[in-house]
């Protein structure tokens, strides 16, 4: 990349770390034998799976044997709704429900269709204004018939985070499983399966510096799930398919180094985060943070700017070297309004003002200032070519 281009679209995806593309290099070339197989070359490829394997786990609180590994965060919450669902209608005909949130990502609200087309009943929870979910409204929607109950631990477009915990709790006490989207929130916060008492957790490889097309599914132990993917029986019958060796190494390497580097991740990231959301609300009029202010991922500044076009906001910034989003990267090409925004009651001038900058370890204080600056140009240009010029100019 360009040393005078600034990337603040980290929530899409990360650089891939130099320790983890020299982890992955040799499984590329020298060891690219098939786990499948039992001589040396297969034996060697294994142990590095085995590797990845805890180290993966280790990131949050798990055991080896309870991480199955995915072509990523999608897969992995594929996996989750649809193997618990068809798991648990074949032993419990009367479990047929699925409670899930308003504003999960595409990843989990996809699955959740294609599971009401099989005539299982979905069961879409409120958000307030900051993009949570109430304790309440989930305890009040739950019955004998839930089967799984699925809530994001950070959200991808805003950054608020999840009461889990609790959530996780509720959902038990009315004998529900309870799984968690985790792609935004691992490796920037610390996590703890045991602690936050979930069933199941994805996670994704490429949001951490780790290789795209790699991701994981915590599975907790005892606990039994049906496999969406039939083949050779792969990953203890869960995903078959030839595991992606180098993908997997990069994931577990990545992990690793989040883990080590968390708490200076969190310095670093998050004051940089409130020194941008500092600057641009005193800086540029007109402007508005979303999300929660206190129950935030370090990584996520969230804007509306009013009387702007988000999409040519994105393209102008991109045309003075700076890279952002809108919001969700899946689902930004599809250019619908987003549905986080309009469950958290915006309107649709809020929506199409809006502005993600996700920031990484590599971003620094000098970035932001030269951000900031663009962006305040950005905003009064357009705004000078608006129809609401004279409310917002």
């Amino acid at each position: 990349m360009a040393t005078d281009h600034i990337y603040l679209d980290n929530a899409a995806s990360t650089p891939v770390a130099d320790e983890v593309m020299a982890e992955m290099l040799p499984y590329m070339k020298q060891q690219y034998g098939n786990p499948s197989s039992i001589h040396r070359f297969g034996r060697e490829t294994t142990r590095a799976i085995q590797l990845a394997r805890k180290r993966v786990a280790e990131m949050i609180g798990a055991s080896p044997r309870e991480i199955t590994f995915t072509s990523g965060g999608t897969e992995a919450d594929n996996l989750a709704l649809k193997g618990t669902a068809i798991h648990a209608r074949s032993r419990e005909p009367e479990k047929n429900r699925i409670i899930t949130s308003n504003i999960e990502h595409d990843a989990v609200l996809e699955p959740c269709k294609d599971l009401e087309s099989r005539g299982f009943v979905i069961t879409y929870l409120p958000v307030t204004g900051e993009g949570l979910v109430r304790p309440s409204d989930l305890k009040n929607a739950l019955g004998k018939d839930v089967a799984l109950v699925s809530i994001m631990h950070a959200n991808n477009e805003v950054g608020t985070i999840q009461p889990i915990k609790e959530l996780a709790g509720i959902a038990h006490q009315a004998g529900a499983l309870f799984h968690t989207d985790a792609v935004q929130a691992a490796g920037k916060i610390p996590l703890s399966v045991k602690d936050l008492g979930v069933d199941m957790m994805s996670m994704s490889s490429h949001k951490i510096n780790g290789p795209k097309g790699v991701g994981a599914l915590y599975i907790r132990s005892g606990l039994k799930i049906a496999p969406i993917i039939h083949g050779g029986g792969q990953e203890s019958e869960l995903r078959s398919g030839t595991e992606n060796v180098p993908g997997i190494v990069g994931f577990g390497k990545a992990c690793e180094l989040a883990a080590k580097r968390l708490s200076q991740y969190q310095t670093h990231v998050s004051e940089l985060r409130d020194y941008l959301i500092e600057r641009v609300s005193k800086e540029i009029p007109h402007s508005r943070l979303n999300g929660s202010r206190t129950s935030r991922i370090p990584n996520n500044a969230h804007f509306t700017f009013f009387g702007v076009n988000g999409e040519d906001l994105i393209i102008k910034l991109d045309e003075n070297g700076v890279a952002a989003s809108t919001g969700s990267a899946c689902s930004v090409k599809k250019q619908k309004p987003s549905h986080v925004l309009k469950a958290m009651g915006f309107s649709y001038e809020e929506i199409t003002g809006s502005l993600r900058l996700s920031l990484g370890m590599h971003n620094t204080r000098e970035e932001i200032d030269r951000t900031v600056s663009v962006l305040s140009s950005v905003v009064k240009e357009l705004r000078e070519l608006s129809p609401f010029k004279g409310k917002y100019a």
